[in-house]
């Protein structure tokens, strides 16, 4: 049975979620507006992406029998001075969201509540891939000027997430 301790931290998890779709949304508003469609696309996709990662908490509180309790979401900053700030601002994101399911594995261990952990391994493998990317990408901006050709030329290539 689901522990009220651990429903309670899923609970803050899925507002966690929903802010991280919230702040890459605003993210992606910004590069828009400085006509950096590509960049915008990637952000959205990962906006996405992380309204899923809270829609799996909130499924899952659902299948064992809990309940979902929404909490409020704090208002993301709207703008950033710079792409490389906004993918140090993403990586340090990631970091944060990496602890909080560390945590919350934590959690469910002490509980003894394996099904959290078998959910919870998934988003700790998530975890790692949100930050190789988000590592690679602000490497990436590191090496090039930040406004000129090759900035449009990362641009175009991050417009091609999601595509096949």
């Amino acid at each position: 049975m689901l522990s009220r301790k651990l429903q309670d931290a899923i609970n803050d998890q899925i507002k966690n979620e929903l802010y991280s779709a919230y702040l890459y949304l605003a993210m992606a508003a910004h590069c828009e507006a400085s006509s950096l469609p590509g960049f915008a696309k990637w952000l959205k996709v990962q906006s996405h992406e992380e309204w899923m990662h809270g829609m799996k908490f909130y499924d899952f509180l659902n299948d064992r029998g809990g309940r979902v309790t929404l909490q409020a979401v704090s208002q993301p900053p709207a703008t950033y001075k710079s792409v490389l700030g906004i993918f140090e601002h993403v990586l340090e994101h990631e970091q944060k969201v990496t602890g909080c399911i560390n945590k919350l594995y934590e959690l469910a261990q002490q509980e003894r509540d394996y099904p959290a952990q078998v959910l919870l391994q998934w988003f700790i493998t998530e975890q790692v891939e949100e930050e190789k990317n988000a590592t690679q990408i602000v490497e990436q901006l590191k090496m090039v000027p930040e406004k000129g050709g090759v900035l449009l030329f990362i641009d175009r290539d991050m417009g091609k997430r999601g595509e096949k």
